[in-house]
Parts: structure tokens; C-alpha cells; sequence
């Protein structure tokens, strides 16, 4: 079994590198969207990146959910 330093830097190394492919395949989109905040809208984004950065998040949060740092026996 990994030990939960070697398994979050799997994440982090994983994550980081779904993001960095997300952003080199975006660079020639052309739609573009605003996103509504509750108080405010965003820039103009790519509909490929908000997508992306929003899977590439989730996946974040997914792992460290399931991630069991407490020990139990």
C-alpha cells in the first residue's frame, strides 16, 4: 500500500500535468464565454478551458476525498 506522501504527490504530478496538456491544447480555440459568479462574471475564457479547468479541479477534490490519511486498525 502507498503511503499517503507518495500518493499525493501522484495527484499533484497527475493533476498538474492534466492541466499543462489542457492549456497547450487550447491555444488555437475560438469560442469564447463568460462564467457568472455569484457577485461578478469572469473574463472571456475559452469553453475548452472552463471544461478542462473544472474536470482538471474536480479531480483534485475526488483525491483528496478519498484520500484516507487517518490510520484506523
Amino acid at each position: 500500500m502507498l503511503s499517503p506522501y507518495k500518493k499525493i504527490l501522484f495527484l499533484l504530478l497527475f493533476n498538474s500535468s492534466l492541466f499543462s496538456i489542457l492549456i497547450i491544447g487550447i491555444q488555437n480555440s475560438s469560442l469564447k464565454s463568460k462564467v457568472n459568479l455569484l457577485l461578478d462574471e469572469t473574463i472571456e475564457l475559452p469553453i475548452s478551458f472552463i471544461i478542462g479547468s473544472s474536470l482538471v479541479a474536480g479531480s483534485i477534490f475526488g483525491s483528496f476525498i478519498s484520500l484516507n490519511l487517518n490510520k484506523r486498525n
